[in-house]
């Protein structure tokens, strides 16, 4: 970390960027981010350690989360991610960001060329110098501009990423990283300054394989070609198989000290995070099996919109665009779970129907069979077939595809 910080990309040291009375921010991901070694805490300090060569004092620095529309965190949540120390030094100079502070929240107009609305966190933006420290890469989903331009801002920036086309994790040509490329040029015109950042890439969720330091854009083309190296396209692996199979842990970065609900387990989960696996390795019309107990249970201290959505908008309609248009706009602002976000820990209420906008994979599989749920009417809920076992699963499944259907199972 501090061989990084001492040959930062596109940008001088922090030494040279800042002096006595300087004002300074350092954002970091959200304990969703499944980075679980020491790597902000670490990253952190050696950012002190620059700022206080140069004479800056710690009560000049402030730390913020950069929970965008997740769920805020205690101060002892945050604790698992920063240190106990950190968290007891810094006291109230340590916050989550609030997408709903309008005073709060600088706007810096629309973007050139496609006139993208981009919001940012005051504090940072006020800054003499913000410093983001990214934990690490999930494919090419995180890091970039992503950090800054979603993790620091509101729904209405938020808004042109996150919508059924929208979001990405290829490592390259990324539809999303393109929009915020757009967005973060035209934060730092705006600001007339460049946002600093620290890149990491990780070798296991616990270990960091690579980190880098420096301007935004060079960080993140050093970590890409990095993750491509790595990285071999999957499409190019198998042939395309009738049908697709996986667990579903759960888990999900968004019940990080919480529980899971059925539309985490079999939409964001199921559909969303593992089901880049449907189009990568299934042919168009294949058969989804998912094998997951998925209960009926909700967290209403971290999901209060969850159930509504489950209960009022899915049985309405299960097309995500439909959703998008019908509902959006109505959790965006609805009051009373805003106060939830706000002064509570609950995610944004936006948040549920984001967590829909998977379903879209629907376009490519015919169907989705669930393998071992505890209860067949949660599946049938979101129009899933059910099955008691795995095998039970692909038997259907060859009742459908035939006998010598293919076949893959991902571990």
């Amino acid at each position: 970390m501090r061989d990084a910080l001492d040959h930062p990309l596109g940008l001088p040291t922090i030494r040279a960027l800042v002096q006595p009375g300087s004002r300074v921010v350092i954002a970091f991901d959200d304990p969703t981010v499944t980075s679980f070694g020491p790597i902000r805490r670490h990253a952190i300090e050696a950012v002190l350690g620059q700022l206080a060569d140069a004479g800056v004092r710690e009560d000049d620095v402030r730390l913020i989360c950069a929970n965008a529309l997740h769920r805020k965190f205690t101060h002892d949540e945050l604790a698992t991610v920063i240190g106990r120390e950190l968290v007891e030094r810094f006291g109230t100079r340590l916050s989550c960001h609030d997408a709903e502070d309008a005073e709060q929240i600088a706007n810096l107009g629309t973007t050139s060329e496609h006139a993208y609305d981009v919001e940012l966190s005051r504090p940072a933006a006020e800054a003499d110098l913000c410093v983001y420290v990214n934990a690490g890469l999930h494919m090419g989903f995180s890091g970039g501009w992503k950090s800054i331009a979603v993790g620091l801002s509101t729904w209405r920036s938020i808004r042109h990423t996150h919508h059924p086309d929208g979001m990405s994790m290829s490592i390259l040509h990324n539809r999303m990283h393109e929009v915020l490329d757009e967005m973060g040029a035209h934060i730092e015109a705006a600001l007339g300054k460049r946002m600093y950042k620290v890149e990491c890439v990780q070798a296991s969720p616990a270990r960091i394989a690579r980190v880098w330091a420096g301007g935004v854009s060079e960080t993140r083309a050093a970590a890409i070609e990095v993750m491509a190296q790595r990285t071999r396209p999957r499409r190019a692996q198998w042939a395309p198989a009738d049908v697709v199979l996986y667990g579903v842990p759960a888990w999900s970065p968004y019940a990080v000290f919480g529980t899971m609900n059925p539309i985490l387990t079999l939409i964001s989960s199921g559909l969303g995070y593992l089901g880049g696996y449907i189009e990568a390795l299934g042919k168009p019309g294949c058969t989804v099996i998912l094998a997951t107990p998925c209960p009926e249970q909700w967290d209403m201290e971290h999901h209060p919109s969850y159930p509504d959505v489950w209960r009022r908008v899915l049985p309405a309609t299960r097309d995500p665009y439909e959703i998008q248009r019908r509902f959006t706009d109505e959790f965006a602002t609805h009051a009373g779970y805003i106060d939830r976000y706000r002064n509570g820990v609950a995610f944004h209420p936006v948040h549920a129907v984001l967590a829909t906008h998977p379903l879209r994979r629907l376009k490519h599989a015919a169907r989705v069979i669930v393998a071992g749920a505890d209860d067949p009417a949660v599946p049938a809920h979101v129009g899933f077939e059910t099955a008691p076992t795995v095998e039970d699963a692909l038997r259907a499944a060859e009742r459908i595809h035939g006998a010598d259907c293919s076949v893959v199972c991902v571990n």
